[in-house]
């Protein structure tokens, strides 16, 4: 009988990376397509309080932020070192967050409008008086569902 067998050693054949600027684009573009870029800008110095207890907002996409603080330092010379209300990119009164919650009901999809949450990121050295201005304006144009963010206390 013949005997069969190779004399010689058998090599691992080189890697081929011809496809691999394929993937690396395909990465690419997917994490480009995926990534929501910041939309405003902070005008606005806020230094969230400290919570206790938080929870997480389920849907970034359904909310709509109201930054109130002091200016940003390069902005204390135009508009003073008092706290401001900041809605979008601009800085506004209490009375524009009526018109400012109708935009973002209407950018939403029907099915979505209910689930809106306002959620309010306010320094933590802001008078009450002003947080209160805006939550008695959110009720006047029925956006209940308010969110106050925090961070997390300082860990020993």
């Amino acid at each position: 009988m013949a005997k069969f067998g190779r004399s010689g050693k058998r090599e691992v054949p080189g890697l081929t990376t011809a496809s691999m600027s394929d993937i690396v684009f395909m990465l690419l573009f997917f994490f480009m397509v995926t990534t929501q870029l910041r939309e405003t800008e902070n005008k606005v110095m806020v230094r969230l309080p400290e919570a206790s207890q938080s929870a997480k907002l389920e849907r970034k996409d359904l909310a709509a932020y109201i930054n109130v603080g002091p200016p940003t330092r390069n902005l204390q010379a135009q508009y003073g070192n008092d706290a401001r209300i900041q809605l979008n990119d601009s800085f506004r009164t209490v009375d524009d967050i009526r018109d400012f919650i109708a935009t973002e009901r209407e950018s939403k999809s029907e099915a979505d409008r209910q689930f809106m949450t306002v959620s309010i990121k306010a320094d933590e050295n802001v008078r009450m008086g002003i947080i209160t201005d805006i939550k008695q304006e959110l009720r006047r144009c029925s956006a209940l569902k308010i969110m106050y963010a925090a961070r997390k206390p300082a860990q020993d």
